[in-house]
């Protein structure tokens, strides 16, 4: 470049430094910049600062956890009342316990933080796996509407579980436990009772069996895949001592087709009906949430012999839960 092309140069410079209102100093450091990111190329340059514009933009369209709590629930409108109760349970108990949470946009945070936060929010490894769970499933939602690039929680190690046994009804406290079903309040309790005892059904796919379900002729129970914890469809066996149970109920009570196995305030009779057959936490003897699933499924392969025929019938994905921790031999 010749002299009066370099003064001219200069001066260009300095007009366009004044004109933005910027130090020299920084214009010199901003050009430094410049040559080494294009690496001597102009265009290079050009690109590398295109590209940097685009991610600051992309950067910047994100939200906070609270909103993405908000829209991930709004995906999930459609599932069952318990799914979306459980995930907003985990939410607010992170916002609870970690409130800085709360307005931290998405796209911000880091693995190492969400791990932080589940160890801090939940103490026993079941809950922290559940509550993994539910923030991996919130980040989806965030990146499904471009508010963050990836999930953290993917790179957070999954809680390891110790499944423990659960014992399951000696024959005296199954019988105990149908005896006082039959005499509690007229036996509102009882279909739902040997339903799941006899048919290993559980608690809350009980709570939403109708009679249309139960079909005595074919000696099948239709569980729909709204009512299912695992979302598909499965037929229940009615083995004999189940259809003793609902043959009779059946005779006596003529129940419609549209009403339901489990009486109203299901919940408060499920309860009084443990006090009742001994079952109270001051006499040192709790209930077992998934005891008489547990029962069945111990019982029903004594018989079959057959971890395929009791998985089918229990509606689990394999038989692995089965051979680790279901039956009580």
């Amino acid at each position: 470049m010749k002299d009066t092309e370099k003064l001219e140069a200069e001066g260009a410079l300095l007009v366009l430094v004044r004109d933005m209102d910027v130090e020299v100093s920084d214009v010199v450091r901003f050009l430094s910049l410049a040559r080494r990111l294009g690496r001597g190329s102009l265009r290079r340059a050009e690109k590398c600062l295109v590209v940097g514009e685009t991610e600051l933009r992309r950067r910047g369209k994100t939200v906070t956890f609270e909103r993405a709590v908000e829209v991930a629930l709004e995906d999930r409108s459609g599932r069952r009342k318990r799914t979306l109760n459980d995930l907003r349970y985990v939410a607010r108990r992170f916002i609870k316990r970690c409130p800085e949470l709360a307005k931290r946009r998405v796209r911000t945070i880091r693995t190492e933080e969400c791990m932080a936060w589940i160890n801090e929010a939940f103490s026993t490894p079941s809950q922290r796996r559940k509550a993994r769970t539910a923030l991996s499933g919130i980040f989806s939602s965030a990146i499904r509407h471009g508010w963050c690039a990836d999930n953290p929680v993917r790179r957070v190690p999954v809680p390891r579980v110790t499944e423990q046994r659960i014992p399951i009804l000696t024959r005296e406290e199954e019988e105990r436990l149908m005896e006082v079903s039959r005499n509690y309040e007229g036996g509102i309790c009882l279909p739902a009772v040997a339903t799941m005892l006899y048919a290993g059904v559980r608690p809350h796919e009980v709570a939403r069996l109708t009679w249309e379900q139960v079909h005595l002729d074919e000696r099948v129970i239709s569980i729909l895949p709204e009512h299912s914890k695992t979302g598909g469809a499965r037929h229940v066996t009615i083995q004999e001592p189940l259809a003793q149970v609902l043959g009779l109920v059946c005779q006596q009570k003529r129940p419609a087709a549209t009403q339901k196995l489990c009486p109203p305030n299901w919940v408060r009779h499920w309860g009084e009906l443990h006090r009742v057959a001994g079952w109270h936490a001051r006499h040192g003897t709790c209930w077992r949430p998934d005891v008489l699933r547990h029962t069945f499924a111990t019982r029903f392969l004594k018989v079959c012999r057959s971890y395929h025929l009791l998985q089918v019938e229990m509606g689990h994905r394999s038989s692995e839960l089965l051979r680790t921790r279901y039956i009580g031999l």
